[in-house]
């Protein structure tokens, strides 16, 4: 019986990881100043992130992780894309890479993945 289940909660983990990499990015002006003075680009990155405590509202504590990485919960906001809560703990959020590694950096964050964008190879030949 519990094969069923974990296979149907392996399966909904791979739609909700599908989703976050067809993500697009984040446009214009949301780069951010780096060493050097050149500027660092922001990219949607998906966060995993431990689960909340029983009882604890998930997006408060997501935006709380993500509000201590970033300086403030009005930039949290900003860079919030999405939040999961069914089957994953977790949030996918436009980040420089320095605002990621300041990220991973924090207790509970388990891991920030860029957002990848993959595309299909067909072989024409075969076809023929």
């Amino acid at each position: 019986m519990t094969r069923p289940r974990a296979a149907a909660a392996s399966f909904v983990l791979v739609l909700l990881a599908s989703a976050a990499v067809s993500l697009t990015t984040a446009t214009a002006g949301s780069g951010r100043e780096g060493k050097h003075g050149q500027r660092q680009q922001a990219s949607v990155y998906m966060v995993m992130v431990k689960p909340p405590a029983q009882g604890v509202d998930c997006e408060a504590y997501q935006m709380g992780i993500l509000a201590a990485a970033l300086g403030s919960e009005a930039r949290a906001k900003a860079a919030l894309v999405y939040s999961y809560k069914a089957v994953v703990s977790g949030f996918a959020a436009k980040l420089t890479p320095a605002q990621a590694a300041a990220l991973q950096k924090h207790p509970d964050v388990l891991q920030a993945l860029p957002d990848v964008k993959y595309t299909l190879q067909t072989d024409s030949n075969h076809l023929n």
